[in-house]
């Protein structure tokens, strides 16, 4: 006849229940811990959501109250660092904002919203050179959605230091990427009528309104550069374009104040 072991006839000794009990204890402290560490993020999303909003609405205090409660909850979080800096810099704190982009590089180096954040943010301020190197950085970042804007940002800050070749490139650049992108579009054909090559510009804008969405800023540019090639009829038919599409735009208006002072 076989023999049970009764369990109970070997207790565990009051060191192991300790260690048990104090396991169980880290366990519990390691999980509330964790969900704290949780709460505190999810509050840094929200309350830098709400900065943002408040920023784009020009209330700079209220964006400064939610930004600041943001990095207190989450120090990590590379974007409250990256909004504090866009806030510090509209309110005139350039050496601030440049602080807080640090801060957001360090936490988030290969992150590409902070980087294009931070190339503004230094072509904005003079630092051309600097900025024009950080978007390329951005557009050739694999996690970047959308290089074709980093590009153009970039032609952009080259144009601005009187870079108007490499400019010309990087818009290039960026059509190569998105061939429907409009402001690529613009700012290529723009660039190509402020150095009178007529012809380059119109075929640039041809192309592009042949073949998708017109924007008012190339149509007003379309009419400037027929009218400038003494093309009447297709001057009139960008303008009517113009004005039918995206009337009361700001554009339009312009049309408006050329047609009343042609000179």
């Amino acid at each position: 006849m076989s023999k049970h072991v009764n369990s109970t006839a070997y207790p565990l000794s009051p060191l192991k229940l300790t260690l048990l009990g104090l396991a169980t204890l880290a366990l519990a402290a390691c999980a509330a811990t964790v969900r704290q560490e949780r709460k505190d993020k999810d509050a840094a999303s929200y309350n830098t959501q709400l900065g943002v909003e408040y920023m784009r609405q020009g209330d700079l205090a209220r964006a400064k109250d939610k930004l600041d409660r943001a990095v207190n909850e989450d120090p990590q979080s590379a974007d409250a660092h990256s909004a504090r800096a866009m806030l510090f810099e509209r309110m005139g704190e350039p050496s601030k904002a440049d602080g807080e982009f640090h801060s957001a590089l360090r936490i988030g180096p290969h992150d590409p919203q902070v980087i294009n954040s931070y190339a503004v943010f230094l072509c904005s301020n003079g630092r051309r050179e600097q900025g024009v190197k950080t978007f390329l950085e951005a557009a050739h970042n694999p996690l970047y959605r959308t290089p074709e804007a980093a590009y153009t940002n970039a032609g952009v800050c080259q144009r601005a230091a009187k870079h108007d070749d490499e400019a010309a490139v990087n818009f290039s650049h960026a059509l190569q990427v998105r061939p429907d992108y409009a402001e690529a579009a613009f700012q290529l054909a723009n660039l190509q009528f402020d150095h009178g090559q007529l012809p380059a510009a119109r075929s640039q804008i041809d192309a592009f309104l042949g073949n998708h969405d017109a924007t008012p800023d190339l149509l007003l540019l379309a009419v400037r550069v027929a009218r400038a090639q003494g093309d009447r009829g297709a001057a009139q038919g960008f303008a009517r374009r113009l004005q039918r599409d995206f009337a009361g735009t700001e554009q339009a208006r312009e049309l408006a104040a050329l047609d009343r002072n042609p000179g």
